[in-house]
């Protein structure tokens, strides 16, 4: 499987944190957040790809699954509310430490890169579900305020 045959077959669109995506799911109910009305569930394909290797640092207000489905590893820098820093790989050989499903926290930090290879293609669930206006991207002089003890870590991560 090449990557522009999964974009074409899944009819993927360039993101704006990097990668490639299509909504794939939205419940018909809504629920009230603090932030006005959302869909109780959202999912979407995400791909990252050799020409399209970072999914930017940003931050969502809603918890997201991350599902692992083909392709090579990627790794995950999360930056939890607290400062701390962790970094997970996502992938199939679990032996090897990595996981074919990551659970990050609204308000979470995080940013993914592709590792090696041609592309990753992974599938997230978003609860409440996905909304723009609950979405934040990274901004350099605000993180290298906030964290100044990560910012040669993650620097790289954020979107210019």
């Amino acid at each position: 499987m090449k990557k522009q045959e999964i974009i074409d077959a899944l009819g993927l669109e360039p993101h704006l944190e990097g990668g490639y995506f299509r909504r794939s799911y939205q419940s018909a109910g809504e629920i009230q957040t603090p932030n006005g009305p959302r869909h109780r569930l959202t999912s979407i394909y995400y791909l990252l790809t050799d020409d399209a290797p970072v999914g930017h640092l940003h931050r969502n207000r809603s918890n997201i699954l991350h599902y692992f489905h083909a392709g090579a590893p990627l790794r995950y820098t999360l930056i939890q509310p607290d400062g701390r820093l962790e970094q997970r790989i996502m992938g199939t050989e679990v032996s090897a430490g990595q996981t074919p499903q990551l659970i990050v926290e609204g308000g979470c930090w995080k940013a993914s890169e592709l590792i090696d290879g041609e592309f990753a293609l992974i599938s997230e669930a978003v609860s409440p579900g996905f909304d723009y206006a609950d979405m934040e991207l990274a901004r350099a002089e605000a993180i290298r305020q906030r964290f100044p003890d990560l910012w040669e870590q993650v620097r790289h991560l954020i979107k210019a």
